[in-house]
């Protein structure tokens, strides 16, 4: 295989970085919540679609979901359908519920329950590598409480931008008996200066219907972005 120039300057970059020392799992992470904090000061909210994709391959059932998704500016959001096809019960049930979750998940009161944060999580730093050709730190998270809201897995961070790239996991608590287990990973790039869920896939197995598999893709995003003025006094507010 020829390495083109572009990918070869790539390897030779990581293999330099790999040579230096890892910081702290507890440096990586005060450096991921200032920088949060900036990039949430300067988000006014957004807009977006996403595709909802369901399959069972046990029963042969698949359905299909577009929807619309406003952000608002504090952090709550909206979605309405588009369009849905497909198993008649995905559509009926399990579609609308996800949906309303991720309503209530994204309100200010609960959705500090679920960010990852010291608060929220202990840090243990595993290594780093690369994602989409850029450097990320790896590093186990392990909720401090057993909360729906929370997980139990890894976390990549962007080694630049200090941006969490990658989620991978299961829930701290099992959300119903009938769920014998859930395994996920979340995925983020960055648009613009911000960094926003790109794909969603988690695996489900349930003890009548077998593994289902939800797969989620984000796309056309439009954020809404502060004056600068307007996101530093916001960012030293959420700083206090």
């Amino acid at each position: 295989m020829r390495l083109t120039p572009l990918l070869l300057a790539f390897i030779v970059s990581v293999t330099a970085q790999d040579s230096t020392p890892l910081p702290s799992a507890s440096d990586v992470v005060a450096k991921m919540m200032e920088h949060d904090n900036q990039r949430q000061a300067a988000l006014h909210g957004y807009t977006g679609v996403r595709r909802y994709i369901l399959e069972n391959t046990r029963h042969r059932k698949r359905a299909e979901m577009l929807v619309t998704v406003a952000c608002l500016d504090n952090g709550t959001k909206e979605f309405q359908t588009v369009s849905a096809s497909g198993w008649s019960t995905a559509r009926s049930h399990v579609f609308p519920k996800l949906l309303d979750g991720e309503t209530e998940a994204s309100r200010p009161d609960v959705r500090e329950l679920s960010r990852i944060t010291p608060q929220n999580y202990s840090f243990e730093m595993v290594g780093k590598e690369p994602i989409n050709q850029r450097l990320a730190y790896v590093m186990e998270i392990t909720p401090k409480a057993q909360s729906k809201y929370l997980v139990q897995g890894r976390i990549w961070v962007d080694a630049e931008d200090y941006a969490v790239a990658r989620v991978e996991g299961k829930p701290a608590k099992n959300p119903s008996f009938w769920i014998k287990s859930v395994h996920f990973v979340h995925s983020y790039e960055k648009t613009g200066q911000f960094w926003l869920p790109a794909t969603d896939r988690s695996v489900t197995d349930a003890r009548i219907i077998g593994a289902t598999e939800l797969t989620i893709e984000y796309f056309d995003y439009a954020p809404n972005v502060r004056t600068l003025s307007a996101s530093r006094e916001s960012a030293s507010r959420s700083a206090q």
